[in-house]
């Protein structure tokens, strides 16, 4: 039950490729933004778009296929947690960054157009 106290599933477009690092010992990060999609109606009744960016952590084998199968503009499922972390810049300043580092991911197969279906 624990597990479910910090549980994110999110479904977005890739805004690029994955960035894949190596560390010391053979260790893999990868690092990807996902943009999610939120539509509502504003006072005046117009249809409005508005994008949320996500910062993605994928670590080890998990980093690796990633970086394999999904590529920029991909749309992929994410499950993990939100993790928070800060730091302090050469200046002095103190930067604070909320990512989800996740445990899963699948990449998506958009559905057939309906021009596609018919011409089949």
């Amino acid at each position: 039950m624990n597990a479910l106290r910090n549980q994110v599933t999110l479904i977005g477009n890739l805004g690029s490729d994955v960035e894949l690092r190596t560390f010391g010992d053979d260790k893999k990060l990868g690092k990807v933004s996902i943009a999610t999609n939120q539509y509502y109606k504003n006072r005046a009744g117009e249809l409005v778009q508005e994008t949320h960016w996500h910062n993605i952590i994928a670590w080890g084998k998990l980093a690796e296929n990633m970086d394999k199968v999904a590529k920029k503009g991909d749309q992929i499922m994410v499950q993990g947690k939100l993790t928070y972390r800060n730091y302090e810049d050469s200046d002095g300043r103190k930067h604070y960054v909320t990512e989800i580092v996740i445990n899963d991911f699948s990449k998506m197969h958009k559905a057939p157009k309906a021009e596609d279906a018919i011409a089949a």
